[in-house]
């Protein structure tokens, strides 16, 4: 089984990532939040610093795009595989409002003929391999057949499944029988990714890889308990928080900036902790770095609670 890191949009940057592989070992392969190319015909800032091979030595890095335009897509391509790349993956399965109102995402998945004709020209004029995060459709997982029947057409270098669809966003449980249903019409591999919090959430048949995201995120050992590794150390989630928060002090300007990249992984990785819930209640609130520190002393007093991340998010 291969083990893949799922893009969260503001999360798994390449600073996250390189900390993250370094304590709690690499993954085979890590995919960057969706890089949006335009008609300007350049990466910002942010873009070019998640993507740039110097910042992400020693780990197998995919691009991600998200856009409906071939010509934008062509010239993403061209560039990324200059600085080394050798698979971009196309963002389809985005279900956010805003993105998919410009018929991007999981919203390019009510367009048919256009994404056939988009898919026809990204492939046909690119030699990078090509893979696809898709959703199963808009409303609901009957539209996935004649999707696939698109998909199938084009040398997809691996097609990564999310068994939702878009208006279910993250709420509705992933539709598991809907994957089995399309998963041997499936031309291309296959990855599946979705709602992976626990070790017995990974016992999918027949695929050779799975995504994980939000159950990473809030268990950074999930990876080792799939493995049946005993590796729960209050030590290294530690070491990984003061590492983590010392980088983005460095890299950020001000306290704002810096605790909502904190706050948005405790979001999560709070389930590893036992601590009171006024104490949560006070670090979502919080300001200022010196009240922060305060408040994460006080949950690091608290034992590492191992059954919370089987369980899943609160």
């Amino acid at each position: 089984m291969k083990y893949y890191f799922a893009p969260l949009e503001g999360l798994t940057n390449y600073v996250y990532r390189n900390i993250h592989a370094e304590y709690f070992g690499k993954l085979d392969k890590y995919f960057t939040p969706f890089l949006s190319p335009n008609q300007n015909k350049k990466f910002s800032t942010r873009e070019k610093n998640d993507i740039l091979p110097e910042n992400n030595i020693g780990l197998n890095v995919v691009p991600q795009l998200l856009t409906n335009n071939s010509e934008h897509f062509i010239w993403a391509c061209n560039e990324i595989e200059k600085m080394g790349y050798t698979e971009v993956n196309l963002n389809l399965g985005c279900p956010s409002g805003t993105v998919v109102a410009k018929k991007k995402g999981s919203g390019f998945l009510t367009e048919l003929d256009k994404l056939d004709n988009f898919l026809d020209d990204i492939y046909s004029k690119t030699d990078i391999n090509i893979s696809i995060k898709t959703r199963l459709g808009r409303y609901s997982p009957d539209e996935f057949e004649e999707i696939l029947n698109i998909f199938n057409k084009y040398p997809i270098y691996e097609l990564t499944i999310h068994p939702r669809v878009q208006t279910d966003f993250y709420r509705n449980p992933v539709n598991k029988q809907a994957f089995y249903k399309y998963f041997e019409s499936v031309k291309a591999p296959v990855c599946y990714n979705g709602d992976i919090f626990k070790a017995s959430d990974c016992k999918i048949e027949n695929v050779n890889a799975v995504m994980l995201g939000r159950g990473l995120i809030a268990n950074p050992f999930l990876v080792s308990c799939i493995k049946g590794e005993n590796v729960f150390d209050k030590q290294i989630v530690k070491d990984f928080h003061d590492k983590l928060y010392r980088v983005y002090k460095e890299k950020l300007s001000g306290d704002i900036p810096v605790l909502h990249k904190m706050k948005e992984i405790w979001f999560y990785m709070n389930v590893l902790f036992s601590a009171d819930e006024t104490i949560w209640k006070k670090l979502r609130k919080t300001k200022n770095l010196k009240e922060y520190e305060m408040l994460i002393n006080s949950i690091f007093s608290y034992d590492l609670n191992e059954n919370a991340a089987y369980i899943g998010l609160k």
